[in-house]
């Protein structure tokens, strides 16, 4: 049994839908609130930080002990070019650049995210979250 084709409209729901979920992470990550960055992915959500790629963090729990465990900063991310492709009714990746400010005297990092996102019972959220820096200082 095959999805039936997603209606335009569906199709720009979910774009926006997923689109709001990169916005909200930059928000709730600048304000420091870290159950509600991680409560944007599922259960099961993996989670790479831009400055440790290879360093994958694997379900909710883990990834807002992660946070937790962060020194407190004042941050400013700034995030752009964001493309959503929906795969399904259920499904979809994005790609974002991100730019991240964390001081008046240290220069911005440049990166990217590669998202996977998936649609559960609590809306849409981040089954996968990919970083990594293009430009360092």
């Amino acid at each position: 049994m095959t999805d039936a084709p997603l209606t335009d409209e569906a199709r720009r729901a979910i774009e926006a839908d997923c689109a709001r979920l990169i916005n909200c992470y930059a928000n709730l990550n600048d304000a420091g609130d870290w159950a509600g960055v991680a409560a944007l992915y599922a259960e099961d959500g993996l989670m790479t930080r831009p400055t440790a790629p290879d360093a994958p963090i694997i379900g909710r729990d883990a990834i807002l002990a992660a946070f937790l465990a962060r020194p407190a900063r004042t941050t400013r991310h700034l995030c752009g070019n964001i493309v959503i492709d929906v795969e399904s009714a259920t499904t979809a990746r994005g790609a974002s650049a991100m730019l991240l400010f964390t001081s008046a005297t240290a220069p911005p990092l440049i990166g990217s995210f590669n998202d996977r996102f998936v649609l559960t019972e609590a809306g849409w959220r981040f089954a996968e979250r990919r970083g990594a820096i293009t430009f360092a200082p």
